[in-house]
């Protein structure tokens, strides 16, 4: 991890301990800051920054990592109902069958992630028609039986491949 530190004279700096992250492009730094009526001091620290990826998942199909874990969360990116080292959807044009190998597939990134269906915070539910919802969601719920995520969904006009159901998500490590 780099780790940088520089210190600043000024009398008219107040005492102030803050702290935030600044993101660039290909990483996140936390800044904090310690002022007093003499000096500031300010510590800079590239966050760590892993890229996750299992078997037990499909593999991205484009310039993505099926997951990415900083600091204590994990982002794991959308997944669609493909069956693991197939181009094959689970039960074909069937959204409960490509749901339920969609939540397998998150659960399998989690895992490696070190995490869990427990720990999401936040998912994305992406349909390609907005009359599956119900379909849909009785499936998801079985994954979150207790204090669900908090959770977008949209219909869109297409998916990657044509999949009926796309699912992304962030948890807690």
């Amino acid at each position: 991890m780099a780790h940088y530190a520089w210190s600043l004279r000024s009398s008219v700096l107040p005492t102030l301990n803050s702290s935030r992250l600044v993101e660039g492009a290909s990483s996140a730094f936390r800044v904090r800051t310690r002022r007093s009526p003499r000096r500031a001091v300010s510590t800079v620290q590239a966050a760590d920054r892993q890229c996750i990826s299992t078997e037990q998942a499909p593999g991205a199909v484009g310039p993505y990592s099926q997951a990415v874990k900083t600091g204590s969360m994990l982002f794991v990116s959308g997944q669609v109902g493909l069956l693991p080292g197939t181009k094959d959807f689970a039960g074909g044009d069937d959204v409960e069958a490509q749901t339920e190998q969609v939540m397998l597939n998150l659960g399998a990134i989690l895992s490696a992630g070190g995490s869990s269906f427990a720990n999401v915070v936040k998912t994305t539910v992406l349909l390609a028609d907005m009359g599956d919802f119900q379909k849909v969601n009785v499936i998801y719920g079985k994954y979150f039986p207790e204090q669900p995520p908090a959770r977008a969904c949209f219909a869109v006009k297409t998916l990657p491949l044509n999949a009926k159901v796309e699912i992304d998500a962030v948890a807690i490590v």
